[in-house]
């Protein structure tokens, strides 16, 4: 497994700060739309689409739907993965911001089960994989805009940028649906939520045209001017990437399993088994999503003084030490120890790994198959891992008479299984060299 660098000429600073830019703001809007959905899934779709006797079986078809979109997201990688290696980088990514869009609108337009019956869900469902197809691919053009622009020794502050983005896009979800949630319980269930999801065609819009602006990465447009381009990138990947392509996979499950609980499980849990207010549940996850991007930045460019690995390593540890402690502050039950949890979570052990994750997947792939490996790499482990994550948590819960140890195990093996795989990284980060 090693990694290509360019000899290109080094692009300006202006260039550099557009297209860090294009990508965070891009990125952005993605996961804006994205959790949107997540956040809307724990807090209406039970009530709106899967209205049922037991409101437990409705929350988890309603996580299910959530779930369903990280086994389709693979799809979406393959296809604009292959685009994005064969065509150019930039290109993929003005499909997939449309595709979220378009789905995210479409949603907020869809009637509820009381009005059109079977049909409100299954629609649901088919809004929700067209959104899993374009997030499918829009991470990995996103992190290659900015990794592939990034002077050598930037490449871990560059490339956690667009991780900037996952957090951004949930701060202004979560914010969205707090501020509706203001409204009464009736309007905000008719036609409150709606609002968010129909005001993200405004953000698509001014996403698309930021792009447009951009040039293709140079290490691509190096890449192709000397034909290093494959053929069929998927089939390359496959037959000479497939160690590094696991090694993908085992790496992202310590990053995108916790997230979903201090994120987006918290939500149901919080609110249901812990009685708190969903306003104070909200306000938690926005505060610490709001840390959280302050801290991503800061890692990165520390993962390019200390190494990638290293600090990986580090957060990982700290996640599995940190899952038990987390739910007994939980479980205090005030406010204060809510938000700390949730602070701590996100912002202090999640941070580190989400900030070289991308740089560490960049690394481990060649120019000429980059976009498909880290593509594979982190949808599939997305698929494996994450968005089950809520759904397997609820199910613990119910199935340990409430008790959230079994959940925090879980957690713990996400951990073990990351180190494992980034054992088998060797030489998978230039900041170790």
């Amino acid at each position: 497994m090693t990694a290509s660098t360019s000899t290109a000429s080094p692009p300006s600073a202006a260039t550099n700060k557009r297209v860090l830019a294009a990508s965070l703001m891009g990125s952005s809007i993605e996961w804006f739309d994205y959790f949107l959905y997540a956040t809307t899934a724990a807090l209406v779709f039970n009530k709106v689409f899967f209205p049922t006797t037991d409101p437990v079986v409705g929350l988890m078809l309603s996580y299910l739907t959530f779930s369903l979109t990280f086994f389709i997201r693979p799809l979406g990688g393959f296809i604009f993965a292959h685009i994005g290696d064969r065509i150019g980088r930039k290109k993929t990514l003005v499909i997939t911001l449309s595709l979220m869009g378009g789905a995210t609108v479409a949603i907020g337009l869809l009637p509820g089960y009381d009005t059109i019956g079977i049909w409100a869900p299954i629609l649901l469902i088919v809004l929700r994989l067209i959104q899993g197809l374009g997030i499918g691919g829009e991470w990995g053009g996103a992190l290659l805009l900015a990794y592939e622009y990034a002077p050598k020794n930037r490449k871990g502050l560059f490339g956690s940028v667009p991780q900037m983005g996952v957090t951004i896009g949930m701060v202004m979800a979560t914010l969205a649906m707090t501020v509706m949630s203001t409204l009464p319980d009736d309007q905000f269930l008719s036609w409150g939520w709606r609002v968010p999801f129909l005001l993200s065609a405004i953000l698509v819009f001014l996403g698309l045209w930021i792009r447009k602006g951009i040039d293709e990465t140079p290490e691509f447009k190096q890449a192709k001017a000397s034909g290093n381009v494959a053929k069929i990138p998927l089939v390359e990947t496959l037959r000479h990437h497939w160690r590094a392509v696991l090694v993908a996979v085992g790496m992202k499950f310590v990053e995108t399993a916790p997230f979903y609980i201090f994120s987006t499980f918290i939500v149901s849990y919080a609110t249901t088994s812990l009685k708190f207010e969903r306003i104070t549940v909200l306000n938690a996850v926005t505060i610490a999503t709001l840390v959280t991007t302050l801290m991503i930045p800061i890692m990165g460019r520390l993962s390019d003084s200390i190494g990638r690995r290293r600090l990986f390593v580090i957060g990982t540890i700290i996640m599995a030490l940190f899952t038990f402690p987390y739910f007994m502050l939980l479980e205090q039950g005030t406010t204060t120890t809510l938000v700390i949890a949730t602070v701590v979570g996100l912002g202090f052990v999640w941070a580190p790994i989400t900030a070289v994750l991308g740089t560490l997947f960049s690394e481990i792939f060649s120019t000429r198959v980059r976009y498909t490996g880290i593509t594979l790499g982190y949808q599939i482990g997305a698929a494996l891992a994450g968005g089950t994550a809520p759904l397997v948590a609820t199910w613990l819960l119910k199935s340990y008479n409430g008790s959230w140890v079994p959940v925090a195990l879980y957690l713990v093996g996400t951990a073990v299984i990351s180190l494992i795989a980034i054992s088998f990284a060797k030489n998978a980060s230039e900041g170790d060299q």
